[in-house]
């Protein structure tokens, strides 16, 4: 197992801050790649799609100014999420911004293309696939995916059924490549765990909400501080997929959170109308429950690392 060179010595911490849907921003992201982490965006959250275009100029412009003057500790490289579903109509204009900036990593969800991971190829950038089974992980290498991300059951957003331990081991019976996992990790014990049961790095996601610089309602970011794992709910209804919510957005939206009803698959979409109909309802794996105030991205980078040597330090002790 080995990191792709773009990874290699540009990290404090083997983590990867994860895209979230309308949260994550520029200012996020920036913050994330100055403490040494992966910052990631979805290019939906940039809206009208010629939005795009300023985020990344902002984001790559700021980023190397900062490596300029800290050539000794530069900052992290960042991330594009394209959701690469036929619902997606911004997606070959995305992917050009993409490729016009030579954004370094791309993130690619719901969908494996052979033109888009060769057009981020084209420049040296690399992409990470979302994954939620060992099926899913096989086609999106043979598509040309460099690396994997595994959405373990608990993670936020839309995740997968399966127990993180048995999804590493069978990806990794056949993969030696990049491996990310997802699925409620929110401390530096949970990076470590990550990387013992065989991944390369963590990703997470649900614990940046609750950071200063993340564009949500403070009512959401107040709920992952004072909400735990047992206020999850997985449901298909909100975008057709299977996904974590908080179930108290979803009774302040006037439902049951324990009696939902089934969407249909087909009807599956993002980044239209239709979906502002679901704004007020809030994503959020399980692991929240470490998640004990707002703070700044530096904040809880800081506090990972300082929780990730120290559980480095008792398993060697042990």
């Amino acid at each position: 197992m080995s990191l792709p060179a773009i990874l290699k010595n540009r990290l404090s911490l083997p983590l990867v801050g994860s895209p979230l849907f309308i949260i994550s921003n520029p200012d996020l992201v920036i913050a994330q790649c100055k403490a040494g982490i992966v910052g990631s965006f979805p290019a939906l959250n940039a809206r009208p799609a010629s939005e795009l275009e300023v985020w990344l100029k902002r984001i790559t412009t700021e980023l190397d100014e900062y490596n300029q003057a800290n050539p000794d500790n530069p900052a992290a490289p960042f991330a594009v999420n394209q959701i690469v579903h036929r619902s997606n109509d911004r997606l070959e204009h995305d992917i050009e911004m993409c490729v016009k900036y030579k954004v370094p990593i791309v993130i690619t969800s719901l969908g494996a293309r052979v033109e888009l991971n060769d057009a981020i190829h084209s420049y040296g950038g690399i992409t990470l696939h979302d994954i939620i089974d060992n099926r899913f992980a096989k086609k999106a290498i043979e598509k040309g995916a460099d690396g994997l991300i595994a959405v373990a059951t608990g993670a936020g957003g839309h995740a997968g059924k399966l127990s993180p331990m048995p999804l590493i081991q069978e990806i990794r019976e056949w993969f030696d490549g990049p491996l990310l996992l997802s699925g409620a990790i929110s401390t530096g014990d949970g990076i470590l765990a990550a990387q013992a049961m065989g991944a390369d790095m963590a990703y997470i996601g649900s614990a940046f909400i609750a950071t200063k610089e993340a564009n949500a309602d403070e009512r959401y970011k107040q709920a992952i501080v004072d909400n735990a794992a047992d206020e999850i709910v997985y449901s298909n209804l909100f975008t057709g997929v299977h996904g974590n919510y908080l179930k108290p957005s979803i009774r302040n939206a006037g439902m049951d959170p324990d009696n939902l009803p089934v969407s249909d698959p087909s009807k599956m979409d993002f980044g239209s109308s239709d979906a502002k109909a679901w704004k007020d309802i809030w994503g959020c794996g399980q692991g929240i429950g470490s998640v004990k105030e707002v703070q700044t991205t530096a904040e809880y980078v800081a506090k990972l690392r300082l929780e990730y040597d120290a559980a480095r330090t008792r398993v060697l002790a042990a």
